[in-house]
């Protein structure tokens, strides 16, 4: 059969920013447990255009929420042509049966067991509506990606050790879609991975690389032999205590941290349950990562329900206290399967229900504290600091060590942010 697989853009006229987005990693994942015999076409709308007019025999669609409207737009438009649809993905597990409304059957959770016996029913003409694995994956199922088909990064192309998140955070949909267990691939199949990348830098899609410290300990060894650079999450608990983890992952090749931060209000972090963090640990945690010769990039989110006006003046200041050479500024968004989304929605707080505007750059819940022009002119005027030319300029020139071609490529990635900031990420929903 000739298969597409693909990744929908809400707006695929625009994909400026969206280019510097790593590729698909589930397109490729999907693809690699295809059984042999079956043409497959990876197609990212992020990237490149959807042909509606190819005659596939069955198309399958990977969604998170803030894309699934534009999933079902392209389901209806190749069931026009008597197509069979799949979609799979965040958002049809959290929502499988509003997703089966727009497609012919609807995949939830993790695929590897149950895309071939999609593929033997299709043949058969025997699909069923709906496809659910018989429990989690284990850790040597989990196929290496197919990096030799569809978009590839040269800049930083993915890649997944581990799948599971112990940690349950309310706002966070991934116990759902992969489980609280923690599950390790073995550490030659990651290895082996990596070795097919011809990128010389890999982003760990893992949840964080700090859940297990002896699994990861264990693989950043191995990982000396492959002489790349590599970007990970990973949780403040461990980044604050476990030196030898960090030293261990400077000696592998890590070169930036991606520290979920969330708050610097201690009351919010025990709301949505992240009992990683302690706020009186962020500063060393930050101050160990860079004694150890990385990075750190801090996401930070706003609108919990202790925020108030005065949150973003303090977070502006606490991190340039801490150091942290880049920020990521997002809303609290509720998805939908989500404790978060479940407690809102009882509260009478979720004011929207357009799954487009579930992209972290638009307020969909009802503030205790301040108002929505408070927080998106808070968060913009934060932004528009730290991203400003003068600190910048500093953070990318001045006293870092990078090379002066790494420092200029890092002060025109801040000037894109900054852009970014300032146009497109955030807006204020206007309101009858």
């Amino acid at each position: 059969m000739e298969i597409l697989l693909t990744m929908p853009h809400p707006n695929p006229k625009r994909r400026l920013f969206d280019r510097f987005n790593y590729p698909s990693l589930t397109l490729k994942q999907l693809a690699a447990i295809t059984p042999p015999g079956h043409k497959l076409e990876l197609v990212d709308e992020r990237y490149e255009p959807i042909d509606f007019n190819k005659n596939y025999d069955v198309v399958c669609i990977s969604c998170l929420t803030y894309n699934s409207l534009r999933g079902y737009e392209v389901a209806a438009e190749f069931r026009k042509r008597g197509i069979p649809t799949i979609i799979g993905g965040y958002h049809a597990t959290l929502m499988p049966k509003e997703a089966k409304q727009h497609v012919d059957t609807v995949v939830v959770g993790e695929g590897e067991r149950t895309w071939p016996k999609v593929l033997e029913d299709i043949e058969k003409g025997q699909l069923k509506p709906f496809y659910r694995p018989d429990g989690p994956v284990a850790p040597e199922e989990i196929p290496a990606a197919r990096h030799d088909i569809g978009t590839y990064n040269p800049f930083n192309e993915p890649i997944q050790a581990s799948r599971g998140c112990t940690t349950g955070c309310e706002f966070c949909a991934m116990n759902v879609m992969e489980g609280k267990i923690f599950r390790g691939r073995p550490v030659d199949h990651v290895v082996d991975e990596m070795k097919s990348i011809r990128t010389k830098s890999i982003f760990f899609a893992d949840a964080s690389l700090t859940i297990s410290p002896p699994y990861s300990k264990q693989l950043f060894k191995e990982m000396k032999e492959v002489g790349k650079k590599f970007q990970c999450f990973g949780n403040v608990n461990v980044l604050t205590r476990d030196d030898e983890l960090l030293k261990l992952a400077r000696e592998a090749g890590v070169t930036k941290w991606y520290v979920g931060i969330e708050s610097i209000s201690q009351a919010n972090i025990n709301l949505s349950g992240k009992g990683t963090n302690k706020v009186e640990n962020y500063a060393q945690a930050v101050k160990k990562i860079k004694d150890n010769g990385m990075a750190v990039c801090g996401f930070l989110m706003f609108g919990f329900d202790f925020d108030t006006p005065d949150i973003f003046e303090k977070t502006l200041h606490a991190i340039y206290d801490w150091g942290v050479d880049e920020a990521s500024f997002s809303i609290v968004t509720p998805y939908p399967g989500t404790r978060l989304f479940d407690r809102l929605e009882k509260e009478g707080r979720i004011t929207n229900y357009d799954w487009s505007r579930y992209a972290e750059g638009n307020l969909n819940l009802k503030l205790k504290n301040m108002s929505e022009e408070e927080l998106i002119n808070g968060i913009r005027r934060i932004a528009g600091d730290f991203y400003s030319v003068k600190n910048s300029f500093r953070r990318s020139f001045i006293g870092n060590g990078f090379s002066p071609i790494n420092s200029i490529i890092k002060f025109v990635s801040a000037m894109s942010i900054r852009s970014f900031y300032n146009r497109e990420k955030f807006n204020i929903q206007n309101r009858s």
